[in-house]
C-alpha cells in the first residue's frame, strides 16, 4: 500500500519528501506526478514505506502537520479506479453524431 501526500507545495523535491518520512521508517519509493503539459508538479505525492506500521506511524505524525507553508493532508493511498477501455455511448444523444450506427470496427 502506499501513503497519498497532498497540499504539497509546489517547490517541494523528492529528497525533502524522503527526508521527512524517513523518520518514521524505510521510505521505498516517492512519486511526484507532474502535470503532461506545463511539467509542473501537481501539488501531491505518493510514499511508499516498507511497513504497514511505518505508514500509519507516518500518517498519524503527518495529517494536518505545517509544511513549506502548506497543512498536509496524509491518507492511506485509494487504489485508482479501473479505466473502462471501451466507451459506452448512451441511446440519448451520447453518441456524438453517428446517427444511431453502430460504432464496431472490422
Amino acid at each position: 500500500m502506499s501513503i497519498y501526500v497532498g497540499n504539497l507545495s509546489y517547490q517541494v523535491r523528492e529528497e525533502d519528501l524522503r527526508e521527512v518520512f524517513a523518520e518514521y521508517g524505510t521510505v521505498k519509493k516517492v512519486q511526484l506526478p507532474t502535470d503532461r503539459e506545463s511539467g509542473r508538479l501537481r501539488g501531491f505525492a505518493f510514499v511508499e514505506m516498507q511497513s504497514d506500521a511505518e505508514e500509519e506511524s507516518a500518517i498519524e505524525a503527518l495529517d494536518g502537520a505545517e509544511w513549506m507553508g502548506r497543512d498536509l493532508k496524509v491518507n492511506k493511498a485509494r487504489p485508482r479506479p479501473e479505466r473502462n477501455s471501451q466507451r459506452s455511448y448512451s441511446s440519448d444523444g451520447g453518441n456524438w453524431g453517428n446517427s444511431g450506427r453502430n460504432n464496431r470496427r472490422y
